[in-house]
């Protein structure tokens, strides 16, 4: 069987939405509602955050929930746990997103093939060298059925961008911007002249847009330019306001995807 991720690029080309949370936010228990809540309300994919002490990359938003679920008791077993419990329940594709330190203090062999056991599908590491992934880690991803999603962003040489689109057989991750996650009304015209820099690169990799979605309107212009986009400040926003009410979590999708097929 491929990967679900592979399945979702080949089957949908356009308006993929994909919702990242961090893992024990609000509560330690909510890891799994959310997800079905998600699922059941039309995301296309999740994007579960491994909590880290120290998430640098990371807005006020992302950070606070980080803090919060460790001081509730997120663990990585247990998260790898919470995610076996939700692929009992659903197929949506499922990707772990987080530091490399978590994973390294787990043991990365054995975070892969625990991972995979409990039905993930991907992982981001953000701050895992490239050079580190070929040499010593692409081979344990592959064995374990994982896919490894490469960030790019503004500042990325195109010559970087094309040996990432060679290496990805899932997707690749567009920041919008060179700086924090968080939640923004409208993109910048430099970011759309970089939207539209990648677009002219024809990649083979489909990228999906991330860093600054938060509304109707930003996740439509991502979705012109890219297979489509990642929310997640203003969903952790949304979550920390509404807590994981299922008709909540509907109306938050459905608001996204209002302007998706307008101008």
């Amino acid at each position: 069987m491929s990967n679900r991720i592979t399945q979702l690029f080949e089957t949908k080309k356009e308006g993929i939405l994909s919702i990242f949370y961090t893992a024990g936010f609000p509560g330690v228990h909510d890891t799994v509602p959310l997800a079905l809540a998600l699922a059941r309300a039309g995301a296309d994919m999740i994007e579960v955050g491994i909590p880290f002490s120290d998430p640098i990359a990371d807005g006020p938003v992302i950070q606070q929930s980080n803090k919060q679920a460790i001081e509730g008791g997120m663990r990585v077993s247990l998260l790898l746990e919470q995610v076996a419990r939700i692929r009992e329940q659903t197929a949506i594709p499922i990707v772990l997103m987080g530091y490399l330190n978590p994973v390294l203090q787990y043991g990365m062999e054995r975070f892969c093939q625990d991972a995979s056991r409990a039905g993930v599908d991907g992982l981001i590491l953000p701050d895992m060298p490239m050079a580190e992934y070929l040499q010593r880690y692409r081979e344990v991803f592959r064995v374990n059925g994982l896919l490894n999603a490469f960030l790019i962003s503004p500042t990325t040489s195109e010559l970087r961008i094309r040996a990432i689109d060679s290496m990805t057989e899932g997707f690749i991750y567009a920041v919008s911007a060179s700086s924090t996650t968080g939640a923004r009304n409208q993109f910048a015209p430099e970011q759309i002249e970089y939207f539209e820099r990648l677009r002219l690169l024809n990649l083979a990799s489909p990228y999906l847009i991330g860093f600054g979605i938060s509304n109707a309107n930003t996740f439509a212009t991502a979705c012109r330019y890219a297979a489509g986009a990642i929310v997640g400040s203003s969903f952790i926003q949304h979550v920390a306001t509404h807590g994981v009410d299922p008709e909540g979590i509907q109306q938050f999708i459905d608001r996204l995807r209002t302007k998706e097929h307008g101008s």
